[in-house]
């Protein structure tokens, strides 16, 4: 695991457009350190695009994203190395074994050694990939795909965790019960966990707070029980879908 512990993220203002569409539009929020934060919105609303800049990925328009208080940049390194970003579809070298793809990313993110081999065993043997260990990853499916950089996400154990879409990855049921319970162990060790979805009754289950977005603006931020219990974001959506021109 690398060597920090927590990251507080804020975002002042974060702006960003693609030619005349405005996919962020002035977003401020603040993330304490040891949550699990699901993002919500529609088809265009900005999920990706939000998750994009705090990785680094993506150059925002205008407005500042913090970490800890210090400004980040994309050519902030050392920031960068305290996060983890993982797309829908994630891109692995398809003549690379698994094991060697895990060994990769660990180098890269500079995991510490100890005990890394028993970590990735044990990682692996969770979303049931150990039989798998030494295949190419140009040779499984794409729920395996995505289980393989999830492992290798969770072996560098990030301080920010950044999902795109863990829920509709292709993941049979077991590698997504691992996911839960590998996100709820990173968020107890204070890990900060982001994900993006469109299940909505999910994420009212397994979130601290949602995060939800409507045509690049900020919706709503909060807890469920504060937003009003579960189901409040049906009820939510439908009156966004209402109040569109």
């Amino acid at each position: 695991m690398i060597g920090w512990a927590r990251v507080r993220v804020s975002l002042d203002r974060l702006s960003k457009s693609f030619g005349p569409v405005r996919a962020l539009d002035a977003i401020s929020l603040d993330l304490e350190p040891g949550s699990l934060v699901a993002i919500l919105g529609a088809n265009g609303a900005g999920k990706s695009t939000l998750l994009r800049c705090l990785a680094g990925i993506a150059v925002p328009d205008g407005g500042t994203i913090r970490y800890d208080g210090e400004r980040f940049l994309r050519a902030r390194l050392d920031l960068r190395r305290r996060l983890g970003f993982l797309p829908d579809f994630p891109a692995l070298f398809a003549a690379m074994s698994v094991l060697r793809h895990l060994g990769m990313v660990a180098s890269l993110y500079g995991a510490d050694q100890e005990g890394l081999d028993l970590r990735a065993a044990t990682l692996l043997g969770e979303f049931d990939m150990l039989p798998l260990a030494e295949a190419r990853t140009g040779t499984l499916s794409r729920g395996q795909r995505y289980k393989a950089a999830l492992v290798a996400h969770a072996l560098v154990d990030p301080e920010l965790w950044l999902l795109d879409e863990p829920f509709a990855s292709g993941m049979d049921p077991d590698g997504i019960r691992a996911f839960r319970s590998i996100a709820r162990d990173a968020v107890a060790r204070g890990r900060t966990v982001l994900y993006s979805t469109q299940l909505l009754d999910l994420a009212e289950r397994f979130s601290d707070r949602v995060v939800v977005l409507d045509r690049g603006r900020l919706a709503a931020f909060d807890t469920v029980e504060a937003l009003g219990g579960l189901g409040v974001l049906d009820t939510l959506f439908q009156r966004l879908r209402d109040e569109r021109p």
